[in-house]
């Protein structure tokens, strides 16, 4: 058996361990864009979202007008809900590739640390094999036997 980094059986919330790209992209990026898309689509059609707008007049047929979604009550509980999760698995898949949690500080770089987050978590794959962090996200390959009674 193999260790896949949950702390349980079906857990979620990744503690410890590593996981692949695959598990990282399918069980955690994915549904938690998903939900902030659905918390962000919630308050527009509820009417609670958060607008900022300008508005400025050049002359008599000169005028510019802007609105920009600034969130919703439902997006600030969802992404409070969604925190610890969201770097949890960031923080594991670092492990993967054999970086530790401290690395997530590139993105507080403007511009470059976002980029260099994404294809370090997102994009490069683990390293093969144990590593510091633990066993290897996937198992090895085994070769089917027969069954010896």
């Amino acid at each position: 058996m193999y260790e896949h980094g949950h702390t349980g059986s079906g857990s979620w919330y990744v503690r410890r361990g590593r996981i692949d790209r695959r598990t990282y992209w399918l069980h955690y990026a994915l549904p938690l864009w998903a939900a902030s898309i659905a918390a962000i689509l919630a308050d527009i059609a509820l009417g609670t979202a958060w607008y900022t707008t300008s508005y400025e007049s050049y002359g008599y047929y000169s005028y510019s007008y802007e609105a920009s979604f600034s969130g919703g009550p439902i997006m600030l509980l969802v992404s409070l809900a969604l925190f610890a999760p969201s770097i949890s698995a960031a923080v594991t898949r670092l492990h993967d590739t054999g970086r530790s949690g401290w690395f997530l500080l590139w993105g507080l770089v403007p511009i470059a640390g976002p980029i260099v987050l994404f294809v370090v978590v997102g994009c490069l794959p683990g390293e093969p094999g144990a590593n510091r962090y633990g066993g290897g996200a996937r198992p090895a390959w085994r070769e089917p036997q027969l069954a010896t009674w």
